[in-house]
Protein backbone atom coordinates (compact mmCIF):
# COMPACT_ATOMS: atom_id res chain seq x y z
CA UNK A 1 0.00 0.00 0.00
CA UNK A 2 2.31 2.72 -1.07
CA UNK A 3 1.21 5.87 -0.79
CA UNK A 4 2.95 8.38 -3.93
CA UNK A 5 3.05 11.99 -3.88
CA UNK A 6 4.60 13.07 -7.45
CA UNK A 7 5.37 17.06 -7.93
CA UNK A 8 5.48 18.60 -11.49
CA UNK A 9 6.18 21.93 -12.81
CA UNK A 10 2.90 23.06 -14.27
CA UNK A 11 2.02 23.15 -17.96
CA UNK A 12 1.41 19.30 -18.86
CA UNK A 13 -2.19 19.11 -20.17
CA UNK A 14 -4.55 16.46 -17.76
CA UNK A 15 -4.13 13.80 -20.10
CA UNK A 16 -0.02 13.88 -19.65
CA UNK A 17 -0.26 14.34 -15.73
CA UNK A 18 -2.50 11.23 -15.89
CA UNK A 19 -0.29 9.80 -18.10
CA UNK A 20 2.84 10.35 -15.84
CA UNK A 21 0.68 8.85 -12.71
CA UNK A 22 -0.38 5.65 -14.52
CA UNK A 23 3.54 5.26 -15.11
CA UNK A 24 4.20 5.71 -11.88
CA UNK A 25 1.49 3.17 -10.96
CA UNK A 26 2.26 0.83 -13.40
CA UNK A 27 5.75 0.57 -12.04
CA UNK A 28 5.02 -0.58 -8.68
CA UNK A 29 2.12 -2.81 -9.47
CA UNK A 30 5.04 -4.79 -11.87
CA UNK A 31 7.76 -4.20 -9.40
CA UNK A 32 6.39 -4.40 -5.68
CA UNK A 33 3.57 -6.58 -7.06
CA UNK A 34 0.68 -4.95 -4.92
CA UNK A 35 -3.03 -5.11 -6.77
CA UNK A 36 -3.69 -2.49 -9.37
CA UNK A 37 -6.79 -0.91 -7.37
CA UNK A 38 -4.35 -0.38 -4.36
CA UNK A 39 -3.42 3.04 -5.69
CA UNK A 40 -3.09 6.52 -3.42
CA UNK A 41 -1.51 9.30 -5.04
CA UNK A 42 -0.86 12.87 -4.47
CA UNK A 43 -0.25 14.96 -7.78
CA UNK A 44 1.52 18.79 -7.12
CA UNK A 45 1.57 20.66 -9.88
CA UNK A 46 4.12 24.08 -8.97
CA UNK A 47 4.93 27.28 -10.82
CA UNK A 48 8.21 27.05 -12.47
CA UNK A 49 11.07 27.73 -9.91
CA UNK A 50 8.90 26.58 -7.11
CA UNK A 51 10.03 23.23 -7.72
CA UNK A 52 14.61 22.98 -7.19
CA UNK A 53 15.97 20.01 -7.96
CA UNK A 54 19.77 20.22 -8.89
CA UNK A 55 22.26 17.66 -9.51
CA UNK A 56 23.72 16.87 -6.37
CA UNK A 57 26.95 16.71 -8.40
CA UNK A 58 26.00 14.29 -11.20
CA UNK A 59 26.67 16.97 -13.75
CA UNK A 60 23.81 17.46 -15.66
CA UNK A 61 20.70 19.75 -15.57
CA UNK A 62 17.21 19.30 -15.45
CA UNK A 63 14.22 20.90 -17.13
CA UNK A 64 10.94 21.52 -16.23
CA UNK A 65 9.51 18.42 -17.32
CA UNK A 66 10.96 17.28 -13.58
CA UNK A 67 8.95 14.67 -12.00
CA UNK A 68 10.00 14.77 -8.62
CA UNK A 69 8.16 10.91 -6.85
CA UNK A 70 7.96 10.56 -3.49
CA UNK A 71 6.94 6.33 -2.50
CA UNK A 72 5.95 6.01 1.39
CA UNK A 73 5.65 2.37 1.92
CA UNK A 74 6.00 -0.43 4.98
CA UNK A 75 9.66 -1.35 5.56
CA UNK A 76 10.93 -4.54 4.42
CA UNK A 77 11.96 -4.31 0.52
CA UNK A 78 15.50 -4.71 -0.39
CA UNK A 79 18.13 -2.87 -2.38
CA UNK A 80 17.78 -4.87 -5.43
CA UNK A 81 13.90 -4.08 -5.36
CA UNK A 82 14.15 -0.73 -4.57
CA UNK A 83 16.78 -0.44 -7.83
CA UNK A 84 14.09 -2.31 -9.95
CA UNK A 85 11.22 0.30 -8.95
CA UNK A 86 13.97 3.09 -10.03
CA UNK A 87 14.12 1.59 -13.41
CA UNK A 88 10.71 0.87 -13.68
CA UNK A 89 9.30 4.31 -13.29
CA UNK A 90 12.16 5.73 -15.05
CA UNK A 91 11.54 3.60 -18.10
CA UNK A 92 7.96 3.97 -18.15
CA UNK A 93 8.27 7.54 -17.87
CA UNK A 94 11.10 8.16 -20.51
CA UNK A 95 8.58 5.95 -22.92
CA UNK A 96 5.98 9.19 -22.49
CA UNK A 97 8.89 11.54 -23.27
CA UNK A 98 10.62 12.54 -19.33
CA UNK A 99 14.18 12.48 -20.07
CA UNK A 100 16.32 9.91 -17.18
CA UNK A 101 17.57 13.09 -15.65
CA UNK A 102 14.15 14.59 -14.63
CA UNK A 103 12.97 11.35 -13.11
CA UNK A 104 13.84 11.82 -9.51
CA UNK A 105 12.43 8.91 -7.20
CA UNK A 106 12.72 8.78 -3.25
CA UNK A 107 11.42 5.68 -0.84
CA UNK A 108 10.39 5.70 2.56
CA UNK A 109 10.15 3.38 4.47
CA UNK A 110 7.39 2.94 7.81
CA UNK A 111 5.85 0.10 9.30
CA UNK A 112 2.15 -1.18 9.71
CA UNK A 113 1.55 0.94 12.51
CA UNK A 114 2.74 4.28 10.89
CA UNK A 115 -1.19 3.75 8.53
CA UNK A 116 -4.09 4.95 8.99
CA UNK A 117 -6.74 4.51 5.81
CA UNK A 118 -9.90 6.27 8.44
CA UNK A 119 -12.14 6.62 10.96
CA UNK A 120 -8.73 6.81 13.23
CA UNK A 121 -7.71 3.36 13.44
CA UNK A 122 -4.54 1.71 12.24
CA UNK A 123 -6.38 -1.02 10.45
CA UNK A 124 -3.31 -3.32 9.71
CA UNK A 125 -2.27 -3.09 13.69
CA UNK A 126 -6.05 -3.57 14.59
CA UNK A 127 -6.61 -6.68 12.70
CA UNK A 128 -9.08 -4.40 10.27
CA UNK A 129 -6.96 -5.31 7.20
CA UNK A 130 -3.96 -8.30 7.00
CA UNK A 131 -0.78 -6.84 6.51
CA UNK A 132 0.66 -6.83 2.82
CA UNK A 133 3.04 -9.50 2.06
CA UNK A 134 5.77 -9.17 0.31
CA UNK A 135 6.08 -10.51 -3.31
Amino acid sequence: MPLVRIDLVRGRSEADVRAVADAVHAALVDVLGIPEDDRFQVISEHEPGRVIAQDAGLGFQRSDALVMIQVFTQVGRDTSTKQQVFEAIASRLGALGVGGHDVFVGIVENTAADWSFGFGRAQYVVGDLPVPARP
